[in-house]
């Protein structure tokens, strides 16, 4: 029986280990949007934490990513609508 891969980061390039592109991909999303359904604050404080962590590895990459497309990569997408 195989076993599906997580939507998680490989770091230091910060993609998706199960579908290859950018962290959080859309699965990953969906499932800390799940998880974190009844605190979102947290949600926001855990993304913020790993976005951190994302900049600092993605620039001793030197990838020219920029510090505000990884604002809207981690953050935006977790804001409460309202």
């Amino acid at each position: 029986m195989s076993r599906r891969r997580e939507h998680v980061p490989t770091r230091p390039t910060w993609r998706c280990r199960a579908c290859g592109i950018a962290w959080p991909c859309s699965a990953a999303k969906l499932r800390l949007l799940g998880e974190y359904r009844h605190d979102r604050a947290a949600l926001t404080v855990y993304l913020a934490t790993l976005q951190t962590e994302a900049a600092e590895q993605l620039v001793a990459l030197d990838s020219g990513v920029s510090l505000t497309h990884l604002a809207d990569r981690f953050l935006s997408w977790a804001r409460p609508r309202g």
